[in-house]
Parts: C-alpha cells; structure tokens; sequence
C-alpha cells in the first residue's frame, strides 16, 4: 500500500521496510506470542520518488532522527499489529508532510501600546498596594 504524505507526494510501498517484534503494554498473554510492534523505514537518501530539492529539504531537516539516511518510526501502543502499521505509517507521512512544509514567515517585531504599558503598570502598582496592606503597622 503505497503511503500518501502530501497530494504531491506519495512514497511507494517498494521503497517502505517493515519490521515486527514483540511488544510489550497491553494484550495479556497474547502479546508474549505475537509480533504486534511495528518498525517502519524509509531510506529518504536512495528514494527515486524525491526531488533533489525535497531530499535536501528532509535530510537537513530530519537529520537528527536519520541513520544511514533512513528515518525509522515505531508503533507498538496499540493490541494488533494491523492497528500499529496504521499508526506508523499516519507518524510517517506526518513527519516527512512537516519536514517538508515551507518554513512559517518570520515575526516581525513590535512594540508594546502605551495602553498595555499603563495597564501593566498600574496591576503592579495595585499589586504593590496589596502587598503594603499585608505589613504590620509600624510601630512608634
């Protein structure tokens, strides 16, 4: 099953590896004999399916989850194993969908009203009085 991260972009099931292994949480016993864990792996480096510009964008991106130019996502919380490739599969194409998208503008910054100014002020100086109030009279 082909994995669809972006409408331009879909990686082709050939290029996806799968590994199961047994898993620990819930399943009682059933869970000391099946290979309900899902390891599923993506070279991004050897992918034909990527633009120069998409591999370069994902490898600088991703390069701390990378090993060998291959980013691996686990699943192992759900009981079955069919639940778990669904999931690693949905972290994937949202990893590769937010690596992928354009960076957000940068903030452009601004200064604080006179109206936020006054308003800070005077909760401090309503803080301060509040505070004055807690004292013990002074003592002549």
């Amino acid at each position: 099953m082909d994995l669809v991260v972006t409408p331009a972009l879909t990686i082709p099931a050939a290029e996806l590896g799968w590994r199961f292994s047994r898993s620990s949480g819930p399943g009682g016993q059933h869970v000391n004999t099946s290979d309900s864990r899902v390891e599923l792996t993506w070279n991004i480096a050897a992918s034909p399916t990527l633009s120069e510009r998409q591999r370069d964008l994902l490898l600088t991106r991703l390069s701390r989850r990378l090993v060998a130019g291959a980013v691996t996502v686990t699943a192992s919380e759900r009981r079955s194993q069919l639940r778990n490739r669904e999931a690693a599969a949905a972290r994937l194409s949202h990893l590769v969908a937010a690596a992928l998208a354009p960076e957000a503008a940068p903030r452009r910054p601004t200064k604080a009203t006179r109206g936020s100014k006054l308003r800070r002020l005077t909760a401090k100086a309503q803080r301060s009085e509040t505070k004055q109030h807690r004292q013990r009279p002074a003592s002549e």
